[in-house]
């Protein structure tokens, strides 16, 4: 192989590595609208945790594990969040629950998470309504939240 060629296959890819690079940016943190279930309770989170860990209206579940360094500033953002809509809707109507998947590792499977952190925005029946694969963008999570606790009222 040629020097030439040598270099433009590296080149190749680097770009190619670049244009995924880019794409996986591009999606991460984003809103994933879940579907609705489909009768067998695949969009329920009820059975992870106590209902009293849950929110009246919404929960913020997020999936972490020891070594994500990216898990303890998302759970501050969530914390921040559920705070600022608690605080204004009435306490306890949005809450955060963290699960660490290194504990229950079987939900990793279940939920399909593939990175961490991984939030799911869950109604107050237990519901899974939206996810973000990565720390959640704020403006993304906070139009997500709205929406639920917007049909809670109607």
């Amino acid at each position: 192989m040629t020097v030439a060629l040598s270099l433009a296959v590296v080149a190749g890819v680097l770009a190619l590595a670049t244009v995924l690079g880019l794409l996986l940016r591009s999606r991460t943190g984003r809103a994933h609208p879940v579907a609705a279930d489909a009768g067998d309770g695949s969009t329920s989170v009820a059975d992870l945790a106590s209902r009293e860990a849950f929110g009246t209206a919404a929960t913020l579940l997020q999936f972490s594990t020891p070594t994500c360094a990216r898990c303890p500033a998302t759970a501050r953002q969530l914390d921040a969040v559920a705070a600022s809509k608690s605080t204004a809707h009435g306490l306890d109507r949005v809450r955060r629950l963290e699960i660490n998947l290194a504990e229950r590792p079987e939900l990793a499977r279940r939920f399909d998470v593939m990175q961490t952190p991984t939030v799911l925005l869950v109604d107050g029946s237990h519901t899974v309504r939206a996810r973000f694969g990565g720390p959640p963008r704020q403006p993304e999570l906070v139009a997500a939240l709205d929406a639920v606790l917007t049909e809670e009222h109607s």
